[in-house]
């Protein structure tokens, strides 16, 4: 008895027939009923009747048939198990991250899984977080660590890092410096340096200055933040920037929370559902490295 007789058996019996069974497994209608044949032999009992225009089952293969779905089942699950093994020994493994990333718990995670699994080959991309996602979904990468605005990315698994609100940023002479505070319509008073569409960021201060009837004037655009923090700091605009980051720049910049922004910001590291071993293993060594519990809920907002 061979796996491949138990797999025609099954297709005659779910197709109804050896015509279109053999369609299905892609050899010849006579190869089909050749290898049926040699498995009634072996088991020394007819499984189909073939007397009447329609093929059915006899008793005997009524009884077989799920038993041989049971077998076939088992051997996939085999092979899957090896395929995973194999995945984590010298698969690939593909990660993205925001442009300008300087989050250590992501280069963390990286080594940690490097070292568990030497013979993995990683590769790791910059983009904005807008074509990141469509990296994750298209297959392109495998996970990526993002900002998004609103509710995780639809068809994705979503663990997210960092929640923080934004804050407008200035040297320490800028007419807001000696302010605790501003608003969207104070902000709208002063040249803006912000990052590009398609970042978690400026989606969020977008979003708010919409349901504001807020026009912001954005003078000068940055792809890493540091970059943006940076022109700040020489005067040419009030940078918009995630807490953390301006924090990094205390002694140059002078933080502002935003009051009406909304929403916080969030970093978050996302992957499809369906991602294979290497993967989910590279998620657990990130909530190990950014200490994020198994229960953490979904995200809401990100940078």
């Amino acid at each position: 008895m061979e796996l491949r007789q138990l797999e025609y058996f099954v297709a005659v019996a779910e197709e109804g027939g050896f015509t279109r069974a053999a369609e299905r497994v892609h050899i010849s209608q006579s190869g089909v009923s050749a290898q049926i044949r040699q498995l009634e032999r072996d088991l020394g009992a007819p499984l189909i009747d073939r007397s009447a225009r329609t093929v059915t089952l006899t008793a005997a293969g009524a009884a077989a048939l799920e038993h041989a779905r049971a077998a076939l089942a088992c051997a996939d699950a085999v092979r899957k198990a090896v395929d995973e093994v194999n995945g984590l020994v010298r698969g690939r493994l593909t990660v993205g991250m925001v442009t300008g990333c300087t989050v250590t718990g992501l280069f963390d995670a990286l080594a940690a899984f490097h070292g568990r699994h030497p013979g993995v080959e990683i590769t790791l991309v910059e983009d904005n977080s807008d074509r990141l996602v469509e990296r994750v979904r298209a297959g392109a990468a495998d996970l990526a660590l993002i900002g998004a605005s609103g509710a995780p990315p639809e068809g994705l698994r979503a663990l997210p890092i960092i929640s923080e609100p934004l804050v407008a940023a200035v040297p320490p002479g800028h007419p807001l410096a000696t302010r605790p505070a501003v608003t969207l319509d104070e902000l709208a008073g002063h040249p803006l340096v912000c990052l590009p569409e398609g970042t978690g960021i400026r989606a969020v201060l977008d979003e708010a200055c919409a349901a504001r009837g807020v026009r912001p004037g954005i003078a000068l655009q940055a792809t890493a933040p540091g970059t943006v923090a940076d022109l700040a700091v020489r005067g040419l605009g009030v940078a918009v920037l995630s807490e953390s980051i301006a924090a990094g720049y205390a002694g140059s910049l002078v933080a502002l929370p935003i009051e009406d922004a909304g929403t916080p910001a969030v970093l978050a590291l996302v992957w499809r559902p369906a991602a294979g071993p290497a993967p989910h293993e590279f998620v657990r060594h990130a909530r190990e490295a950014f200490d994020v519990p198994e229960d953490r809920g979904p995200v809401a907002r990100a940078r």
